[in-house]
C-alpha cells in the first residue's frame, strides 16, 4: 500500500505578490498568517492599488482580519486620500481605534477630508487624550505648520540630567522607536523652547552633567500659524530636516518636518489640477462610491452647459455667414482652441502669483498692462502664421486676413482677461483655480467666434 503523501500548496509566482486576483483569494481563504506574509511582501508602492481592487466586503474582512494594530501599521503605507475613502466606509468607532494608532499629523489629514460632522463623530470615540490633540491639530489652519506638525517629540526641561534623558529613553524606547527622532529639545518651566539637543552630544557627554550645558541655544524655530508659501521659503533657504514649532509665546507645541511640507507643496499643486478639470469636492478614487464621484463630475459639467449654449449663440446668430463660407467650421475651433491656450497661460501665472502673494485683487491694472504686451507680440505672430497658411489653404488672401486678424485679437482678449480673471473672483472670495478656466473658456469662445464670423460678414464678397 503507498505511503500517504501530504501535497503542500506551490508558493506563489513572483508575479503573483503584486497580483490583486490572488490576494483576494488568500483574503477569501480567511488565513491570517498568509495574509500577513503577502503584505509584508507587497512593496508600498503596490500596496494601495491591491487594496483598491478590492470590493467594500472585502476590505472590511481585511481590517478585521487582521486587527486594529496591524491594519493601522498597513493604512500608514498607503495614500491619504485612500486613508480616508477606507475610514469612511466603516463603523465611526471602528475608524476611532485606527485612527487612534496612526500619527498624529496623519490623523489631523484623515478628519479634514470628512463632513465637520462625521469627523466630531469619529473623534467623540477616540481616546480622550489623542482626540484632544488632534482637535488642537485641527483648530489650525489648513497648510500651516500647526497643522502640519507633528506632536511626537523628545524635550526634556532645562535643568535635566542627561543620564535622565538616557534612561529616559531606553526605558521607553519602543515608544519612541516609532518617533522620527533628529534632535532632543530643552524647554524651561513655562515649557518655551530654549535650546536643541543632538543625539550625538547626549552620548558623548558626562551623564551627570545638566542637558542645558551642551544644548545649542536659541534654535530656529518657526511659529504655528506660519504659512505654507511661508515654509516653502524657509526650507529652499535653510536645509534643515526638522524643525520645532512654537506658539505666539514661544512655548514649544511640536515638530514640522521638510518631508511634510514637501508633500503638502505637492498636495497643492494636486488640488490646484483638479479644481482647474473641475472636480469641485477635491481629490476622487475609483473606490468611492458612485454616486459621490458623479455628483462631483456633474457639479461643473451642468454649469458647463449652460456656457457652452451661451458660445454657441454666436454661432447661430451668425449662421448665414457660415452657409456661404463652410471652410469658417474649420477655423472657429482653431482659433477658439489657440487663444484659450494664451488664455490659460495668463490664468496659470496668475493663479501662482496670488498664491505667492506677489499680487493682490486691486492690481489687476498692473497684470493688464503686463498681459496686453504679451498678447499683442504673441497674437501678432500666431495671427500671421494661421493667416498666411488659411489664404494658402483657401487660395483666397482675403479669407487669411479673416483668420489671422480675428486669432491675433482673440488672442490679445484672451491673454488680458486671464491674467486678470483670477484676481476679479479673488476679490469676490471665490476660488480662482476652479473657476477661471471655464469663465475663461466661455469669453475667449464667444469672443472668437463673434471676431471671426464678423469679420467674414464685412470680407464677404470677397471670400
Amino acid at each position: 500500500m503507498p505511503s500517504e503523501t501530504t501535497v503542500t500548496p506551490d508558493p506563489p509566482a513572483a508575479e503573483d505578490i503584486v497580483n490583486p486576483d490572488h490576494f483576494s483569494k488568500c483574503l477569501a481563504s480567511g488565513d491570517e498568517a498568509a495574509v500577513r506574509r503577502f503584505l509584508d511582501e507587497v512593496p508600498g508602492s503596490e500596496l494601495g492599488r491591491l487594496v483598491s481592487h478590492l470590493d467594500s466586503d472585502e476590505r472590511h474582512r481585511l481590517i478585521s482580519l487582521l486587527g486594529i494594530e496591524s491594519s493601522a501599521a498597513m493604512l500608514d503605507r498607503m495614500e491619504l486620500p485612500q486613508v480616508a475613502s477606507l475610514l469612511g466606509e466603516i463603523w465611526p468607532e471602528q475608524a476611532a481605534h485606527l485612527l487612534d494608532e496612526l500619527p498624529s499629523h496623519y490623523r489631523a489629514d484623515i478628519l479634514t477630508s470628512f463632513s465637520e460632522a462625521d469627523a466630531e463623530e469619529i473623534l467623540d470615540k477616540m481616546k480622550p487624550e489623542i482626540a484632544e490633540e488632534t482637535r488642537k491639530l485641527l483648530a489650525y489652519e489648513f497648510d500651516s505648520a500647526g497643522h502640519l506638525m507633528v506632536t511626537e517629540y523628545l524635550a526634556y526641561p532645562s535643568h535635566t540630567r542627561i543620564q535622565q534623558v538616557i534612561e529616559d529613553m531606553r526605558a521607553h524606547r519602543d515608544r519612541y522607536a516609532t518617533f522620527d527622532v533628529q534632535y532632543a529639545y530643552v524647554t524651561n518651566p513655562d515649557n518655551q523652547l530654549t535650546g536643541v539637543l543632538r543625539l550625538r552630544d547626549l552620548l558623548l557627554a558626562e551623564g551627570d552633567e545638566p542637558v542645558e550645558r551642551i544644548m545649542i541655544a536659541d534654535p530656529k524655530r518657526i511659529q504655528s500659524n506660519a504659512t505654507l508659501d511661508h515654509l516653502r521659503a524657509f526650507f529652499d533657504e535653510h536645509r534643515y530636516l526638522g524643525l520645532p514649532v512654537v506658539d505666539e509665546e514661544n512655548r514649544l507645541v511640536g515638530v514640522l518636518q521638510r518631508s511634510s511640507v514637501e508633500e503638502a507643496i505637492g498636495q497643492e499643486a494636486t488640488d490646484a489640477f483638479l479644481k482647474v478639470s473641475g472636480l469641485v469636492g477635491g481629490e476622487e478614487l475609483r473606490t468611492m462610491p458612485l454616486r459621490l464621484r458623479s455628483s462631483r463630475r456633474l457639479a461643473w459639467l451642468t454649469i458647463n452647459i449652460g456656457l457652452n449654449i451661451v458660445a454657441a449663440s454666436v454661432i447661430a446668430a451668425n449662421e448665414h455667414v457660415l452657409k456661404e463660407v463652410i471652410a469658417l467650421a474649420v477655423i472657429l475651433p482653431i482659433i477658439s482652441d489657440m487663444s484659450g491656450c494664451s488664455g490659460n497661460q495668463a490664468v496659470g501665472v496668475s493663479i501662482r502669483e496670488l498664491a505667492l502673494n506677489l499680487i493682490r485683487p486691486r492690481d489687476f491694472v498692473r497684470v493688464f498692462m503686463k498681459e496686453a504686451g504679451v498678447g499683442l507680440i504673441n497674437g501678432t505672430v500666431l495671427g500671421l502664421l494661421a493667416g498666411i497658411l488659411a489664404g494658402l489653404w483657401q487660395q483666397n488672401v482675403a479669407f487669411g486676413f479673416v483668420a489671422g486678424i480675428a486669432l491675433m485679437l482673440n488672442t490679445l482678449v484672451a491673454v488680458c482677461l486671464g491674467g486678470i480673471i483670477p484676481l476679479i473672483l479673488k476679490g469676490l472670495k471665490k476660488d480662482p483655480a476652479l473657476a477661471s478656466g471655464p469663465a475663461l473658456t466661455t469669453v475667449t469662445d464667444m469672443c472668437g467666434f463673434f471676431l471671426a464670423l464678423t469679420f467674414a460678414s464685412m470680407m464677404l464678397p470677397y471670400l
